[in-house]
């Protein structure tokens, strides 16, 4: 059977909301976040022979990560709800049959810059819908399309990532620099981990308004019988890495924070730490100071350091900021600027040596940017938009397949664990951190192996489809 046999086209599309209240407030560079909507898609595809499949994807529209700004959160946060309800109608009208990811790859590249173009003509000068926040709209539908695909090959959809299923090798998608070989016969199957691992290191999200010890703890906190301070969560997890966020624009307060973690780490033997500064850095000098003081009074510290995530402004064409200073002290990672594979190849230009990949700009374009990048030398990570629910499964299985540096990020159970209840029940390794790692074990069947007919979930309305 050749490819176009195996080909697919989008027939139905249904969009839903789902509200989620935080525990505790979640910061984000200068933004704190209390609530967010989990926006979920079910599409229904058709192949070529007349069958049908459905896919389900979904993704938290997580407002201070994808549109940080000065006017008012409300704003911003029906925006992203609308532009959704926009692209559902949008896929269901899209005239382009293929696989999956060519479907994905078309209506990112064809269709979604003039329906951002579109919208943002509707909205006052300077509240336009940035690009970053496109592609998380679009996340989901593009997730469920994936899984749909999988589902209807009756396989898991990491196995059609290849010439059996694609109609074009990576040469059609991707571009090469001029010091490396072509993308010509290659597929993303070549760049994906032949046996990927059941089990993974999980990273732990530091929050900038995390308490760390009773020291901390203000009588504001939840009693709910999860854990609030960071030692309890080392200890009930067994965790070995952690998340630091860090403001960015406060040095002292940062290295103070750096040294009080790092402090912890050890005496709880804590083995990684990472730094998470959220696009908040202007001056690469800023993030070297730190590290070279840290090196001198606390080398342990420094050494706990596996790599830096995203100092700097997310926007690359206007903020070309030279980072090989940064680098050569430690791994530097494109998370918010790693929007497809041409900014990590402008990224890789400027000195950046690693990419965090997120199902949240679309699991199409975290393939793109992950072949990309391995072909190009770079490192990879995971890292997580606090994703719930069935956010959480095409998020864990990229990083079991993508070869990272270390595991995966997931916070969703620090900050919203209920809401994972009914998943849980049947994926509990996946929403529970058990001796510092996720259990993916659970997975099976086609498409992303939801076992979404086990879960005891009932949806609100759609607000689009039926």
């Amino acid at each position: 059977m050749s490819p176009s046999d195996r080909s697919a086209k989008v027939r139905e599309v249904s969009l839903y909301f789902l509200p989620v209240e935080m525990r505790v407030p979640l910061k984000f560079g200068n933004q704190v976040l209390d609530s967010v909507t989990c926006a979920r898609a079910r599409v229904v595809i058709e192949g070529a022979d007349g069958k049908t499949a459905e896919g389900w994807g979904e993704t938290p529209l997580s407002v201070g990560w994808v549109w940080p700004a000065d006017f008012d959160f409300e704003n911003r946060h029906t925006a992203l709800k609308d532009f959704s309800i926009l692209l559902a109608g949008a896929l269901e009208k899209f005239d382009r049959s293929g696989h999956a990811f060519e479907i994905g790859y078309d209506f990112i590249e064809n269709r979604l810059p003039a329906l951002q173009d579109e919208f943002n003509a509707n909205r006052e000068p300077g509240t336009g819908l940035p690009h970053l926040a496109a592609l998380v709209c679009f996340s989901l539908f593009d997730i469920a399309v994936h899984d749909a695909y999988g589902n209807l090959h009756e396989r898991p959809v990491y196995q059609t990532y290849n010439a059996e299923f694609l109609s074009h090798d990576l040469s059609h998608f991707l571009e090469p620099d001029a010091d490396h070989v072509s993308f010509e016969g290659l597929y993303p199957a070549d760049f994906l981990t032949a046996q990927p691992e059941e089990k993974l290191p999980v990273w732990h999200l530091v929050g900038g308004l995390d308490p760390l010890t009773e020291d901390d703890l203000t009588g504001d906190e939840p009693d709910d019988g999860y854990p609030v301070l960071l030692t309890e969560w080392i200890r009930d997890d067994g965790l070995d890495c952690l998340k630091i966020k860090l403001q960015g624009n406060d040095a002292e307060w940062d290295y103070d924070r750096l040294l009080r973690i790092g402090k912890i780490s050890r005496d709880l033997g804590v083995t990684w730490l990472t730094t998470d500064f959220n696009c908040t850095v202007t001056d690469p000098a800023y993030v070297n100071d730190i590290l070279d003081r840290l090196k001198l009074e606390d080398p342990v510290t420094y050494q706990k350091i596996l790599y830096v995530e995203q100092p700097f402004p997310y926007d690359l064409e206007a903020n070309r900021i030279d980072v090989r200073s940064v680098s050569a002290r430690k791994p530097l990672f494109m998370d918010e600027s790693a929007h497809d594979w041409r900014y990590v190849r402008l990224g890789r230009e400027l000195g950046w040596t690693g990419v965090a990949l997120k199902t949240c700009k679309t699991q199409t374009g975290a393939l793109l940017s992950l072949c990309w990048a391995k072909a190009h030398g770079m490192t990879l990570m995971v890292q997580d938009l606090t994703n719930p629910m069935i956010a959480q499964i095409p998020h864990y299985i990229l990083a079991a397949h993508a070869g990272t540096i270390m595991g995966v990020e997931s916070n969703a159970m620090q900050f919203y664990p209920e809401a994972s209840a009914p998943d849980r029940e049947v994926h509990p390794g996946l929403y529970k951190r058990q001796e510092g790692v996720l259990d993916g074990s659970t997975l099976s069947g086609d498409g992303f192996g939801y076992r979404m007919d086990e879960v005891a979930r009932t949806l609100p309305a759609p607000v689009y489809g039926s």
